[in-house]
């Protein structure tokens, strides 16, 4: 996945993200909604948007990731900047990008108090920060760049909960997530932000293959199991943000 102009239809970019997203379920990807998400009923302003990256200066990233986890958070970024007011009241405001860290070390950032968990990618509702664990990003974008768009999008999804009134956030957190990354990526695309290359789906089968279970959503704070994360995703990749909005 590139940040480039995209010729891709809808229905062509569904297809080839629903099945990164089948890969995906069950790979132990967390965040900072458990327990503690207090959701604010309107979004405030700010004069000036928090910094994009500011990674713990003891963690070093490849440049090649760098560059992607750079890109995936213009494109996410872009694409809620330019389409906010098309669906929800009051100002957008990005979160923190926190950025890498290293979960080996004991410079590792706190949510809540608690320092944030190895090889996890999260939303820290407390700090409205995005963190993830380098070796987590590193490992999963050696089976391709794709991994690194659809974490960032699934976590920026939790800090838009985070700013929507609480009847616009549906019981099963994570499954809502999924599916605005679903209306993130493909959104983008078709803004011509990004563009979906044909071998992400075949990168991300030699290495996510083995971390799919078939652990269902029973509570707000699980992922749900293939199925479920598919369908969610592909909510939000056929009908857009407000399909992954409760009736």
């Amino acid at each position: 996945m590139i940040a480039r102009r995209s010729e891709s239809t809808r229905s062509a970019l569904v297809a080839v993200v629903a099945l990164l997203l089948a890969l995906l379920a069950g790979c132990g990807i967390g965040d900072g909604t458990q327990g503690d998400g207090t959701r604010t009923t309107t979004p405030t302003p700010t004069a000036s948007p928090p910094p994009r990256t500011a990674s713990p200066p003891a963690v070093t990233v490849e440049k090649s990731v760098a560059e992607d986890i750079e890109s995936a958070v213009a494109a996410v970024d872009r694409y809620w900047s330019t389409h906010w007011s098309e669906l929800f009241t009051g100002s957008y405001r990005p979160p923190r990008v926190v950025g890498a860290y290293d979960g080996d070390t004991r410079e590792v950032p706190t949510c809540g108090g608690e320092p944030l968990a190895d090889d996890n990618a999260v939303y820290c509702p407390p700090g409205d920060y995005l963190a993830w664990d380098v070796d987590l990003m590193t490992a999963g974008h050696r089976a391709g760049d794709a991994w690194v768009y659809l974490v960032i999008a699934h976590e920026w999804g939790h800090a838009v909960q985070n700013r929507l009134n609480t009847d616009l956030v549906a019981l099963e957190l994570e499954l809502q997530a999924d599916c605005l990354a679903g209306a993130v990526l493909v959104g983008a695309a078709e803004d011509g932000t990004i563009q979906f290359e044909a071998g992400d789906t075949d990168e991300l089968t030699q290495a996510l293959t083995v971390l799919a279970d078939d652990t269902p959503w029973t509570e707000a704070t699980d992922h749900g199991d293939a199925s479920e994360r598919i369908r969610a995703f592909n909510r939000g990749a056929e009908g857009g943000v407000k399909g992954c909005i409760p009736d």
